[in-house]
């Protein structure tokens, strides 16, 4: 982060500190342009999952560069990485760390000492989270909700900050283990990344076949991050866009009064509470991102698809027809309407 920037951050008012972030978010974007052609929505929905901290899990098919955007955005914000490949005899100490028996040199006494494992970093690159069995994947969701692992009773706090950041194949599905709608419910955003368009793939081309190849550089330290948080925290968000969010979750559960027709007929199971706090606390962080003084129903709105595409669960009438969560969530925002501020 620059210089004056970080001062502004650390000490100036949150004026100050909210264009501070604006400005860092800036040179993010265009320094992970560098590397990352077009998926500007994307990126944009990566930094707010990580200023909210929470955790993402990015959908698409291979070659998309998930992987590459991922570790590009730890370079960006300086602080350490580690990619995990999940496979099917991927086990939960593997990712974990474990307890091995080591000799004292001086007493000759045998001690166990806990070796730490690869999901002690600050960003962690979960690539195929569907490719390993439910119990080393509810180990991985256990760090992420509690941040923290546990080891022969004696309890590792994981660093902070501290991030999940998964990939799913969607168009593969056999030899997988699907995550449980309960574990998609962890992560704050489903983030879709889809096809770059024609002049944005002949761009990729052209980057990509030659001799050299664009690497990124920090713009913002691991402190500098933490305090970012904090001040997202501090973005103030009215009773009206609260209430924008809830309408918008409440209207998804078929079984309550708010749920529209169309929802009764095409979803099983609706968003719960954390949808209502994800949609709020996201909405804060983007507002914070474009250096706004307070959060508003078109953040809500912005927000609206990751949130809740995962834990819109449709039934079979839906699928037979073709409409999807985003169908669903795309009708809801038509609907819902944004009340004015009080």
């Amino acid at each position: 982060m620059a210089r004056d920037d970080a001062a502004r951050l650390t000490t100036g008012s949150d004026t100050e500190a909210l264009a501070a972030l604006s400005a860092a978010y800036s040179r993010i974007r265009s320094e992970l342009g560098r590397v990352i052609i077009g998926q500007e929505t994307v990126v944009e929905q990566l930094l707010t999952v990580v200023l909210s901290r929470g955790h993402g899990i990015l959908v698409g098919v291979p070659g998309l560069a998930k992987t590459l955007l991922v570790s590009s955005l730890a370079d960006c914000l300086d602080v350490s990485f580690k990619r995990i490949q999940f496979t099917p005899d991927l086990m939960p100490a593997d990712i974990t760390g474990t307890e091995i028996i080591q000799e004292d040199q001086v007493t000759r006494e045998r001690v166990f000492v806990f070796m730490k494992g690869p999901l002690f970093a600050h960003i962690i690159l979960a690539d195929e989270i569907n490719r390993t069995p439910p119990k080393t994947q509810a180990a991985l969701l256990e760090a992420m909700q509690e941040r923290r692992v546990t080891s022969g009773g004696a309890p590792y706090p994981l660093p902070d900050p501290f991030f999940v950041l998964a990939t799913q194949n969607p168009i593969e599905q056999e030899g997988t283990y699907p995550l449980p709608e309960a574990q998609l419910d962890r992560f704050m955003f489903m983030i879709r990344v889809g096809y770059p368009s024609a002049e944005e793939e002949k761009a990729i081309v052209a980057a990509t076949t030659g001799a050299g190849f664009a690497r990124v550089t920090s713009q913002m330290s691991g402190s500098d991050l933490i305090r970012a948080q904090d001040l997202v925290r501090k973005v103030p968000a009215g009773d009206h866009v609260i209430q924008y969010a809830l309408n918008l979750s409440r209207a998804t559960r078929p079984d309550q009064p708010e749920a529209p027709d169309f929802v009764r007929e095409y979803v099983s199971w609706g968003a719960g509470p954390r949808a209502s706090q994800h949609l709020v606390l996201g909405a804060k962080a983007r507002a914070a991102l474009h250096g706004a003084a307070c959060a508003t129903t078109d953040d809500v709105a912005a927000i609206a698809h990751p949130v809740l595409r995962h834990r819109v669960i449709v039934n079979f009438n839906a699928e037979a027809e073709g409409i999807s969560p985003d169908t669903i969530v795309d009708r809801l925002l038509e609907r819902t309407p944004r009340l004015p501020a009080s």
